[in-house]
């Protein structure tokens, strides 16, 4: 049985007197068993996606960090790092594609990624600013049948962690289209005005898995 030390519903943007109050998520060390699970609200099938997500962490040149990850049984399908080198990247079902952006930080950096099998573009939107387009996987389809979480690499079906590849920081605000977001719709997600609701995460109604040593906190905003 998998060890289950919390499940909850991140209910995020909940008004209260005094603001906006955000669930968020602090992995405080490195560990080899600390992670949270995602439920997607539909099949991850995917041809294009955005996936957004606010992020920081101390951990500068040491090592390489996962943010992401989407596996099936049998492959990695959609996995969002930064590199030991600092770029950052994410990978589908093989070689992956990555970025040379400014380096992450212990201040909070708003990050969205983007990919649309028909034309292959690919960027990385840092704090609302877009990337150098690549092209990537062209005509390469994300196969449903898997399970999503934050904070590990599984090398088998959600199992086989690396402490050393996982992460240490704070991530929140985790929400993912299935769909290339125009623009200006992701300078406003950054901005905080009003935007789409993820159709296949939305962090305002994703259930949340916790497992291991993961804090959740209350941000007012």
């Amino acid at each position: 049985m998998r060890p289950v030390v919390l499940v909850l519903v991140a209910v995020i943007c909940t008004a209260l007197a005094e603001g906006v109050s955000v669930k968020s998520l602090v992995f405080p060390t490195a560990t080899s068993n600390s992670y949270v699970e995602m439920a997607p609200l539909k099949s991850l099938r995917l041809s294009a996606f955005t996936l957004c997500m606010r992020v920081a962490t101390e951990l500068q040149d040491e090592r390489e960090i996962i943010f992401f990850a989407y596996r099936t049984p049998d492959f990695d399908e959609l996995n969002v790092w930064r590199e030991l080198d600092g770029r950052l990247s994410f990978y589908l079902s093989g070689d992956g594609v990555l970025f040379q952006l400014p380096q992450l930080g212990a201040l909070q950096t708003h990050l969205c990624f983007s990919w649309d099998s028909k034309t292959g573009a690919a960027n990385v939107f840092m704090n609302g600013k877009k990337s150098v387009t690549k092209i990537y996987k062209k005509g390469h389809i994300i196969r449903p049948g898997g399970r999503v979480i934050l904070g590990q690499d599984p090398d088998s079906f959600l199992g086989d962690f690396e402490e050393k590849q996982s992460f240490v920081g704070e991530i929140y605000d985790v929400n993912m289209w299935d769909s290339v977001l125009p623009d200006s719709t992701i300078q406003d997600v950054y901005a905080g005005r009003r935007f789409p609701r993820g159709n296949v995460f939305d962090w305002e109604a994703t259930t949340l898995e916790v497992n291991g040593n993961v804090h959740v906190v209350s941000l007012e905003l």
